[in-house]
């Protein structure tokens, strides 16, 4: 409102209001098994759009739902967002995967089959997929997972892609993040990761390291200790 004002030179200066700290970090993430356990909980006919969500890390309400076939290319296997429908306002092209192409197809043969005029990818008996809480909250009761929320599946898309050696540019740009700081918010470290790095560490230092240095041990046979 200051701002406005200020622009518009109703106001000449405008008081200084303090922002409060806010904890904009997600905190929730799936692993493998954690979301094949809540994929058996869904409705079957939300589990394609959450798989998709969960290898591309776009956002279910705004790019997901909203999917219209005219978006997806199966002969190039590219699904495509048009520039200003999304958050960022960017466009954006991906590649599906073969498990989605797979998916896709079997869509598309049911969708000739039984709703041909329905232009959503995503929909529950040729009606447009709008929310999912109630099925979601269930779901996750069900599988044991508290505290999730459809968006956990942005950040763990993009740590799955960066896991599996996929540039953190790249997997940037598929989820559709704008900014790199805006997909720091999404960079926790699990457990995992860490014994992961652990054990990648051991396996790249273990020819290097003596145990005998740390341990205190008595040198190999044949060696003289000499003193000075």
């Amino acid at each position: 409102m200051y701002n406005l004002a200020l622009q518009e030179a109703i106001i000449n200066r405008k008081p200084y209001i303090p922002s409060l700290d806010e904890n904009t970090a997600r905190k929730g993430f799936f692993e493998r098994h954690e979301f094949l356990s809540m994929l058996s909980k869904l409705p079957e006919y939300l589990r394609p759009s959450f798989m998709f969500a969960y290898q591309f890390g776009w956002r279910i309400r705004s790019e997901v739902f909203p999917l219209r076939w005219e978006q997806i290319d199966l002969h190039t296997c590219t699904v495509r967002l048009e520039v200003g429908i999304t958050k960022s306002k960017d466009g954006r092209l991906i590649y599906l995967t073969n498990e989605l192409r797979a998916v896709f197809s079997a869509y598309w043969e049911q969708h000739l089959r039984s709703s041909p005029g329905c232009p959503w990818v995503f929909h529950r008996s040729g009606k447009r997929i709008f929310t999912c809480y109630k099925a979601w909250h269930r779901a996750c009761r069900e599988a044991g997972l508290i505290d999730r929320i459809p968006h956990d599946f942005r950040r763990t898309a993009v740590r799955n892609m960066v896991r599996s050696g996929i540039p953190e540019r790249v997997a940037i740009q598929v989820a559709g993040h704008k900014t790199r700081s805006v997909s720091d918010r999404y960079h926790i470290v699990s457990d995992i990761d860490l014994q992961e790095a652990a054990t990648r560490m051991e396996s790249c230092n273990s020819p290097v390291l003596d145990t005998n240095l740390v341990t205190g041990t008595p040198f190999a046979l044949g060696e003289t200790n000499v003193s000075h």
